[in-house]
């Protein structure tokens, strides 16, 4: 990262905002491996249960909330470090300039995007908290999951957002 010494307060804000986003999405994905990992566990050893007519009760609810929090969890991450499937084999015979008002394009749509679905989810869970919706068999509130994943869509806003300053900068190709 260099030495944040010689740079000037603007350089310094933005290492500290692009330190803090990377931070959040390295959180997010863990929060989303430990979920993979939790119902890798409790799918096998439900499946060994029902071997011997003993399953474990809830499994279903437990799997897609967890499902939820994988697939909710990862996208900052994945959008950091650019790990969506990318078509860009049309893009490459552009100009630089053309291409850096196409990402920027649509990175302002991603932005919009996810601010939508972030605040619709975090809208939802709000509803789904003051109604009192749980899941059938064990009870489990739905609003957690829903104010998990609408704070992941905002923090996909984030990464966005930061990768339009950093292209405003021209430090991005």
């Amino acid at each position: 990262m260099g030495d944040l010494s010689k740079r000037s307060a603007g350089g310094t804000t933005n290492n500290i905002l692009r330190r803090l986003i990377y931070w959040l999405s390295k959180v997010l994905e863990v929060v989303a491996a430990i979920s993979l990992l939790f119902i890798m566990i409790l799918t096998t050893c439900d499946v060994i249960g029902r071997a011997f007519a003993r399953p474990i009760i809830g499994t279903y609810e437990i799997v897609s909330f967890g499902a939820g929090v994988i697939v909710g969890f990862s996208l900052p991450i994945t959008t950091l470090e650019k790990g969506h499937v990318y078509v860009d084999f049309l893009l490459q015979k552009l100009s630089p300039p053309v291409q850096r008002v196409l990402q920027s394009a649509t990175n302002l749509m991603g932005i919009a995007l996810f601010l939508g679905a972030g605040y619709n989810l975090l809208k939802m869970a709000s509803d789904l908290q003051r109604a009192g919706e749980v899941s059938s068999t064990l009870q489990l509130p739905y609003y957690v999951i829903a104010y998990g994943i609408g704070f992941s869509c905002l923090t996909v806003c984030l990464v966005l957002a930061g990768e339009l300053v950093t292209m405003a900068a021209g430090r991005h190709s």
